[in-house]
């Protein structure tokens, strides 16, 4: 009963509610690799034309996408599939794998952040050894299941990252942030409802772009928010996306780009390698 609910939320649901953004349209990606699926984190070419995205199983994707009528995904090419190495192992660890976040930064290097073994490792490319960042404290304390899911770099190679959840209800997330070698809490995100994090990025306009994502039982709800980031922390708070019960799938991961008609936000789900869930691309256009 419950998958057969499943599908018919994502056969018949009436569509997303978008706020200050426009619906432009999804693309359903299947293979029979054993390899694909778990997809949790997502970063797209300044043009919105090369991917890279990162799984719950330790593997990293990379290839190009083909776009159709309004710029819309209509193919997707996989160039290469792998699985992420350790810092001394060809294949990572039991227990080490499930990679949940993805941020490439400014000079090429590349941010994974793990759950279950909480942590964000380094890559200098995706042939190499991953190098651990210093670790944090807090990490140790992080709940089982809900870790480093959200990751993004900023124009200085900053990174920041998000747990999933933040022990409370009424308790805001903290968003780490790495730089100088080491780890600290930048500062504290309100925490609205049921929603939890799920995805972050930098736009092109410099402001940070929040994916989350609320398991209502049957089926997922999502959201976005934008922020402005100044010194004081996160300011000017926007709710650009927030979508109807079953409108999507499990979405996880965010990249936040431009074309000549404006900025787009492209996320893809996290199918959990379950037959009765996909994995989709879903685009947007911001309009305000």
């Amino acid at each position: 009963m419950f998958i057969c609910t499943l599908l018919a939320l994502s056969l018949f649901s009436t569509g997303a509610v978008a706020q200050d953004a426009s619906y432009l349209g999804r693309y359903k990606w299947s293979s029979d690799d054993p390899q694909h699926g778990g997809f949790s984190g997502l970063e797209l070419s300044a043009d919105g034309m090369d991917f890279v995205t990162v799984t719950d199983s330790g593997s990293v994707a990379s290839g190009s996408v083909t776009r159709g009528e309004n710029g819309v995904i209509s193919g997707i090419a996989v160039s290469d599939l792998r699985f992420l190495k350790g810092r001394r192992s060809e294949v990572l660890p039991k227990f080490w794998e499930d990679a949940e976040g993805l941020a490439i930064a400014p000079d090429g290097t590349i941010y994974v952040s793990f759950e279950g073994r909480h942590r964000v490792w380094s890559y200098a490319d995706l042939d190499g050894f991953a190098e651990d960042t210093a670790g944090y404290r807090d990490f140790r304390e992080l709940q089982v299941n809900s870790g480093l899911e959200a990751l993004a770099v900023d124009g200085d190679g900053v990174v920041y990252a998000v747990p999933e959840r933040s022990g409370e209800m009424e308790r805001p997330f903290p968003v780490y942030r790495y730089r100088d070698g080491a780890w600290d809490i930048a500062f504290r995100l309100r925490r609205d409802g049921e929603y939890l994090p799920v995805g972050l990025d930098f736009g092109p306009d410099g402001r940070l772009y929040l994916l989350e994502r609320w398991f209502r039982g049957i089926g997922f709800s999502s959201r976005v928010r934008r922020f402005d980031l100044g010194p004081k922390g996160l300011t000017d708070e926007v709710t650009l996306i927030e979508t109807g019960l079953g409108s999507h799938d499990n979405l996880e991961g965010i990249a936040v780009w431009e074309d000549d008609q404006g900025i787009r936000i492209t996320m893809i789900s996290d199918d959990n390698f379950k037959p009765f869930q996909i994995t989709e691309f879903v685009e947007y256009r911001i309009t305000n």
